[in-house]
């Protein structure tokens, strides 16, 4: 009977311990298909006594990251010198000084299936600053350059795509600068959320993928300035499915709850002139005549004035105007051409860069949406 009443004494402890390592288990090895990491905000801080002043001394110290080397967490309101620190989005975010980096912990993902990172990043200094993004294992890398920044308040949403090369992954930001005046001198990390793509796939009636850009990235909670996907981003691995992201800068992909979207949900703004530029190739038969649409406008972000996208299909060319009073609007264009080879290449690019007219600083540029490509042989679809 003794045996018996320990036995019931000890069984709650027994389920709490199992529920702890259930629990833990889900830390260390967290599945999100859509949406921000586990403490992904950083709203979740470290002990006092894991800190020094700003500093944080253990890597374990924010719940479910690693940290190495020089790494701050960062409040909102705080100052450095006569500059205030822009925590982008909540009340916490963290710093990354010389060579230092932050990982989460073991990510579950799908072997196979591609995704795109999407995260927060303020500039702290004057010098010319970098994040190195990457994903192991066998997920690849990226350098993301700060030197331009696109908005107005002070930080830019950035978006990253890789493909899981196994069932649990982790991600890691590393500030590969080394600067020996200050050591704390680095990019500001905040808000990185996950998203799992689609394939691309090519619906009927358009020989493009993706042409109305409605799979790409994901856009964070009351964060209203879209989200730049960084250039050389190949169609294998770009976050804005089926396209290629070519230039020198970024384009900003935006959503319709922030912005004039001319159809659907998303669009592709080019914001940085001819050095923003997207672009996709496609199966054609030589001699055979196609037609490309698409539409150009503004996204009602205050960008006034003259907008104008260059739309090229191998070497033919058209140029479509817009005057954009900023409140939102578009037009169609179309470039009818005969294809020369079995692969022609499809790409658009603003032919100059605004900035907005709300005296920021901030650029913008024409909205790109709703482009499809056709067989000549169904001219109704362009009428």
């Amino acid at each position: 009977m003794r045996s018996s009443a320990s036995c019931r004494r000890r069984l709650p402890l027994l389920l709490v311990l199992l529920i702890c390592t259930a629990a833990s288990h889900h830390l260390a090895s967290s599945q999100i298909l859509d949406g921000l990491l586990p403490n992904g905000d950083f709203e979740h801080g470290p002990k006092s006594s894991q800190m020094k002043g700003t500093v944080v001394k253990t890597k374990n110290a924010i719940p479910n990251w690693e940290t190495s080397g020089l790494v701050e967490y960062i409040k909102s309101g705080q100052r450095q010198g006569d500059m205030l620190l822009v925590v982008p989005n909540g009340a916490f975010a963290v710093r990354l000084g010389t060579d230092a980096s932050i990982k989460t912990a073991s990510l579950k993902v799908r072997k196979g299936k591609f995704y795109a990172l999407t995260f927060n990043v303020a500039r702290t200094c004057a010098q010319e600053e970098k994040l190195n993004v990457s994903v192991s294992p066998h997920g690849g890398s990226g350098i993301l350059p700060m030197q331009t920044m696109y908005s107005s308040n002070g930080f830019d949403s950035f978006a990253w795509g890789f493909k899981a090369q196994a069932d649990q992954v982790v991600v890691s930001f590393h500030n590969p600068a080394v600067d020996k005046e200050d050591p704390a001198c680095g990019p500001l990390l905040d808000t990185v959320a996950l998203k799992l793509l689609s394939h691309a796939t090519r619906p009927k009636g358009n020989m493009l993928k993706n042409g109305d850009f409605e799979e790409g990235p994901y856009f964070i909670p009351n964060i209203s300035t879209g989200v730049l996907i960084p250039s050389h981003m190949q169609d294998d691995h770009s976050p804005l499915v089926g396209w290629i992201i070519e230039s020198l800068k970024a384009v900003k992909y935006v959503d319709s709850a922030h912005f004039k979207v001319p159809k659907g949900k998303r669009a592709v703004e080019l914001v940085a002139g001819r050095e923003s530029a997207v672009s996709q190739v496609v199966r054609t038969t030589p001699g055979k005549t196609y037609v490309l649409r698409f539409a150009v406008g503004d996204g009602g972000d205050q960008c006034v004035g003259p907008l104008a996208v260059e739309a090229y299909a191998g070497n033919n060319k058209v140029q479509v105007t817009y005057q954009s009073q900023g409140k939102g609007g578009f037009k169609s264009g179309v470039l009818q051409f005969k294809a020369v080879k079995d692969r022609t290449r499809i790409t658009f690019m603003s032919s100059y860069y605004t900035m907005k007219n709300d005296h920021t600083g901030a650029l913008c540029g024409p909205l790109l949406d709703d482009v499809m490509l056709v067989s000549a042989r169904y001219p109704r679809k362009f009428m």
